[in-house]
């Protein structure tokens, strides 16, 4: 499996999967490098993208892995590689988010997140949002914690 940052190329294929913003904001998340694909022979797998919360903590806005290939741990490598590249730019805590009735909240607990609070939009259900430090100090400790 590759991950890599999306192209232009990729342009009308996360156009047809992700309807959850504009074609203009895809375009330019593309340009920003915020959105990553995962693939395998050239053959399109899922992606992330993320955004900046209060323009300085990458938000993950979205994650998802095309229902054929779940399962196989593509959603855990896409978050590893993106969590990898933020620590590389210094980013000290990253952000993401899901909704209290999906079993994504199971997933962001094993990968080290932390609910750090929520919110209801109406009638949609809560919004849980989750946490992770970035920091040597934060892993060390989640180590030691683990003994």
């Amino acid at each position: 499996m590759v991950i890599r940052f999306a192209e232009n190329k990729d342009l009308d294929l996360l156009i047809q999967y992700d309807r959850h913003i504009s074609d203009e904001e895809i375009k330019n998340s593309i340009l920003r490098d915020h959105i990553y694909i995962a693939e395998e022979n050239d053959q399109f797998m899922g992606w992330l993208r993320y955004n900046l919360f209060w323009d300085s903590i990458p938000f993950m806005n979205m994650l998802y892995v095309l229902e054929n290939y779940r399962g196989r741990g593509i959603g855990r490598q896409i978050v590893i590689f993106w969590e990898e590249e933020m620590k590389r730019q210094r980013y000290k805590t990253l952000l993401t988010s899901t909704q209290a009735n999906e079993y994504a909240q199971h997933f962001y607990f094993k990968l080290g997140y932390e609910a750090v609070g929520g919110f209801r939009l109406g009638s949609d259900p809560y919004e849980m949002i989750f946490s992770k430090s970035m920091s040597r100090e934060a892993e060390n400790l989640g180590q030691v914690n683990k003994l």
